[in-house]
């Protein structure tokens, strides 16, 4: 042995242990793998983890934790993580996760509603829910200012954020059976919505704002009008009844139309441009009133069936209307009247106004002198029956022939117009005083005159009955008996009525001879002493009796 193995096995020498390399399991690969697609899971789930959002509603119903889905044109964005109550109770608080891609949804004017099984005037929605279950939608806003805190509306919005048309705004006195949701149309199709409405700050007006659909947008023009089409526009009064109605919508949820005056054309307009609107399409497509005057009238007779709103007329066109009827008191005549006051608009005549005496001043004091100048000419007011069914006047001012002229102060406020009574007033005299004429009438006395002669007509018609008619009878007999034998008489005896034939035939002849001598002596008188001329000539008579006619020779 050499003396390295010697020195190894040396007393008390150390002992060298030889280890062998541990390797590392393939079985600890799994943990490892796992942990780290764990953990790229979390790294991508961080960087695609978008804004966490608070959405309150009124009540739950529908929701739940983990499973209720946020949807953005029905692609999800979001889902809610937790439900709570808010510190006073009074909502519910939905916490939103919303996808990385949806940071853009989470602006300050988008809005959140929970979109359930809905039935309305439009029909029935969201029926998909059934199978799925509720979910909220969301309308992205156009504000660019983020916000983490949203409330959100308990029914879908009337018009989505980005469908193409545009929004108009509209006043009017009240509200009527509009809503949120009440269709507009335009030529009876329906083009848009009422989007929402609001009291005006001084509590007199509404203020709506309805949205209407492209291409029927470019439609609203300057020269549109808009008018409330809701529900039945029944109307029963002086022009008879009226019966007006859009479609069955406007029945249940009232409803808007808008259209331009016939031969006006109007200029594009702007997105919420202000609009009036009116109370029917009559009131929306009439021209232009113009200044309005305020005309006095005072009628000594009752005017029951005339109302406030009742049309005053000239020539058959709605010159404005009645605005106040009162009882009135003439200390002079110890009389009541009735004091009515009208409105007129003189530019409702239009070429009329041009051709019609005038005066410089301002618009009153034109109108004033004009309509001195038509009473001069016998303008007077006078109530009329509109409808005999209803009983409902109007006020007519018209040209009375043979009227006698009144005093016109064009200085007095409010001017007032003389009037005249009414054609049924009129009426009602004339069949008084008929009447009156009637009754001075002896009636009774005709009457018992009347009663007598029918007696007395009575009793000949008994006599005529009773004596004269069985005469007349036996009488008629008789003759019927008489014809009755000579009929049979001259049927029986051949050779009688061929004797009475030649009695005729003689007496014919003897007419025609009488004729001829007749013409013969009208001719030539003289013939009676001296005799036929020779040169005497006679008409063809057909008388063989004519040619042998001789007169006597002197």
């Amino acid at each position: 042995m050499n003396d390295s193995s010697k020195g190894l096995h040396e007393p008390g020498a150390p002992t060298v242990i030889t280890r062998r390399q541990r390797r590392i399991s393939l079985v600890w690969l799994v943990p490892i793998i796992a942990a780290l697609i764990g953990l790229s899971m979390l790294v991508q789930a961080w960087m695609m983890k978008g804004p966490v959002i608070n959405i309150t509603f009124h009540t739950a119903s529908g929701l739940e934790e983990g499973k209720t889905l946020v949807k953005y044109k029905d692609v999800t964005v979001g889902t809610v993580t937790t439900i709570t109550l808010s510190e006073d109770g009074s909502r519910v608080a939905a916490t939103v996760a919303l996808d990385k891609d949806a940071v853009s949804l989470a602006r300050k004017d988008s809005q959140f509603w929970v979109v359930r099984p809905r039935i309305g005037i439009d029909g029935v929605s969201g029926v998909d829910t059934l199978l799925s279950g509720a979910y909220i939608s969301v309308d992205r806003g156009q504000s660019t200012v983020p916000a983490m805190e949203f409330t959100g509306l308990e029914s879908p919005p009337t018009v989505i954020g980005d469908t193409p048309g545009r929004s108009f705004i509209l006043h009017t006195e009240d509200l009527g059976s509009l809503d949120i949701g009440s269709p507009v149309y335009y030529r009876r199709i329906q083009v848009g919505r009422v989007a929402s409405y609001q009291l005006g700050e001084d509590g007199r007006s509404v203020t709506l704002r309805l949205f209407v659909n492209a291409p029927y947008d470019r439609f609203v023009t300057t020269a549109t009008r808009f008018w409330n089409a809701s529900g039945v526009d029944v109307s029963l009064g002086a022009d008879g009844l009226k019966l007006q109605t859009q479609s069955i919508a406007t029945i249940l949820a009232g409803g808007v139309s808008f259209g331009n005056s016939p031969g006006v054309t109007g200029e594009p307009v702007a997105a919420d441009t202000k609009y009036e609107l009116a109370k029917d399409q009559q009131a929306a497509l009439a021209p232009p009133d113009g200044p309005s005057q305020t005309v006095h009238l005072v009628f000594e007779q009752s005017l029951r069936g005339l109302t406030a709103g009742a049309p005053v007329q000239f020539d058959g066109i709605d010159l404005g209307r009645v605005i106040s009827i009162k009882p009135d008191y003439d200390p002079v005549k110890h009389r009541f009247q009735s004091a009515v006051g009208i409105v007129i608009y003189p530019q409702r005549l239009g070429e009329i106004m041009e051709k019609l005496p005038t005066s410089d001043g301002d618009e009153e004091d034109r109108a004033a002198h004009m309509l001195q100048e038509m009473v001069a000419h016998g303008l007077r007011a006078q109530a009329r029956t509109g409808n005999m069914l209803t009983g409902q006047l109007y006020i007519a001012l018209d040209f009375i022939p043979n009227t006698p002229k009144v005093a016109f102060d064009p200085l007095r406020r409010p001017l007032t117009l003389p009037t005249v009574s009414g054609s049924f007033d009129q009426l009602q005299e004339r069949f008084a005083s008929i009447v009156g004429k009637i009754d001075k009438m002896p009636l009774d006395s005709i009457a018992r005159n009347l009663d007598a002669s029918f007696a007395n007509l009575n009793k000949v018609l008994k006599q005529v009955d009773s004596r004269v008619l069985p005469q007349t009878t036996q009488t008629l007999r008789q003759a019927q008996q008489t014809i009755g034998v000579a009929h049979g008489m001259l049927a029986e005896d051949a050779t009688l009525r061929q004797s009475l034939g030649q009695t005729l035939q003689e007496i014919q002849r003897a007419a025609r001879s009488v004729r001829t001598l007749t013409d013969l002596l009208s001719r030539y008188p003289e013939a009676v002493m001296r005799g036929r001329p020779k040169n005497a000539t006679f008409e063809a008579t057909g008388d063989p009796l004519a040619s042998t006619i001789e007169t006597p020779k002197r």
